[in-house]
This record gives structure tokens, C-alpha cells and sequence, in this order.
């Protein structure tokens, strides 16, 4: 049987005062110090990590308007949608690129929409023969005066936003802006979306095959998928940086 003696020498006052972090008290040893460091160390690091990631996503607490960075965004952003990288992979331009209807511009929001045509050439050879690919591509650019898109970017476009059918997660692509995702969802085409200061920009990316007119004019019984969506993702992210220089020298 284990006597009181005994019970006060093994976690009497000695211990217990560094079991509670008593600053005050002095470590008992060099060895309990380095240990007692090593565990600061590793703490104050996940903290530091912690606090990264919260303050992107929700700010430091102190309200500030958005850093525009030079951004242009009006009635005349759709003439920088050149997509040079989308056009040399799918063939051409069907039409110049043109603003939709719905533009916004207000003392704390500024936003257009553009949509452009890429056809692949007549006879080309790049796709299923008989065939022609068809690309829709849509550029959204939003640019906000008052209040910091930061969390709202995060919430619609990061890993935690819900997505319909098989739950697919966007994925993030580095290098581009303050935080940019990619997400491609089967039948639905691409996204990119991009935070940069004050401004959110998506580019999004749809194809279907059409086939070539044919002297019956009879139509074909099966129709081959369009090309895989992977296939463009870096025109995609090229065109986006593309499109962002061209804005900020508007």
C-alpha cells in the first residue's frame, strides 16, 4: 500500500508547479527547460499558421477598402479577352469578343461580363475528322470599391464550396494572383476564378462537337465526346494572366 509520504513525493508541490506553467518559478533542470522551449516552438509555429490562414481568408479585423491595383473595369474590358492560348489550341475567333448585358458600375461595385466564339479551322485534323469543336468561353470580372472580396472569394470558390453530382473540389493553382482555384465538372465545362487585390476575375470554359456540313445534310448517328477539359487548363491559366496585365494597362 502506497503511504501519503510517498503520494506527496511523486506529484507534490515540485511537479506540480511546472505540470501548470508557473512563470514565475524557475525549471527544475536544463533538461525541463529545453523541453518546455522545443513545445514553445512547436506552438507558437501551428499558431503562426493558424493565424495566416484565418487572416487571408477573414482579414486582420481592421476595415479598409480593397486594393484596386490598378484595374480598369468598364464598358471597354472585353477588348482585352484576346485568349491567344485558347484560340491556338481550338483553332479561331467566330466573332470579336463582346460585353453582355447586365453591366454594373456603382459606387461600390464595378463588374462586366464578355463571351467569346472559338471554332476549330475547316478541315482541320487536330479533332475527330468530320468534326468541329465549338468553344464558348465567358470572362466575369468584378471590381470591388468598399468592401474586401477576400472571405466572400474564399467561401463561393475554395474547398469548401458545394458542388452538385460527384462533389468535385476545385483545385488551387499557385502563382496566380492573391489565391486563384480551377475547377473542371464533367459536362459543365471550367472555371477559373481569380482574387487579386480588389478585383475577381473568372474565366470559364464549355466545348461541344458539331458536326461538318455534309452534301446530304443528314445528321450523324453518334456524336464523339469533346475534347477532355484537362486539355486546356494551361491556356486557360495563360489567358487569365493575359487578361490580367491587359486590364491594368487599360
Amino acid at each position: 500500500m502506497i503511504s501519503e509520504p510517498e503520494l506527496i513525493g511523486e506529484f507534490g508541490p515540485e511537479h506540480t508547479a511546472e505540470a501548470v506553467g508557473d512563470f514565475d518559478r524557475k525549471p527544475a533542470s536544463g533538461r525541463r527547460r529545453g523541453h518546455a522551449l522545443l513545445w514553445g516552438a512547436a506552438g507558437a509555429l501551428v499558431a503562426s499558421t493558424v493565424w495566416a490562414t484565418a487572416v487571408f481568408a477573414y482579414g486582420d479585423g481592421v476595415t479598409r477598402k480593397p486594393d484596386p491595383r490598378g484595374y480598369r473595369v468598364d464598358g471597354r474590358s472585353c477588348s482585352g479577352m484576346q485568349l491567344k492560348a485558347l484560340t491556338a489550341s481550338v483553332g479561331k475567333h467566330q466573332d470579336a469578343p463582346a460585353l453582355a448585358a447586365g453591366r454594373i458600375e456603382h459606387p461600390a461595385l464595378n463588374q462586366v461580363r464578355c463571351f467569346l466564339g472559338l471554332i476549330s479551322e475547316e478541315g482541320a485534323e487536330t479533332y475527330e475528322e468530320g468534326w468541329s469543336v465549338n468553344a464558348h468561353v465567358g470572362l466575369t470580372v468584378e471590381l470591388y470599391k468598399e468592401t474586401d472580396p477576400r472571405s466572400e472569394f474564399e467561401a463561393r470558390e475554395g474547398p469548401s464550396a458545394l458542388t452538385d453530382g460527384e462533389e468535385k473540389r476545385p483545385e488551387l493553382v499557385p502563382n496566380l494572383g492573391d489565391r486563384a482555384y480551377l475547377l473542371a465538372e464533367d459536362g459543365e465545362g471550367t472555371r477559373l476564378s481569380v482574387l487579386d487585390g480588389a478585383v475577381v476575375l473568372t474565366l470559364t470554359l464549355s466545348t461541344a462537337m458539331n458536326p461538318v456540313e455534309s452534301e446530304t445534310g443528314e445528321q450523324p448517328d453518334e456524336w464523339p465526346d469533346p475534347p477532355a477539359p484537362e486539355s486546356f487548363h494551361a491556356d486557360m491559366i495563360s489567358d487569365m494572366r493575359d487578361v490580367m496585365e491587359k486590364l491594368k494597362a487599360a
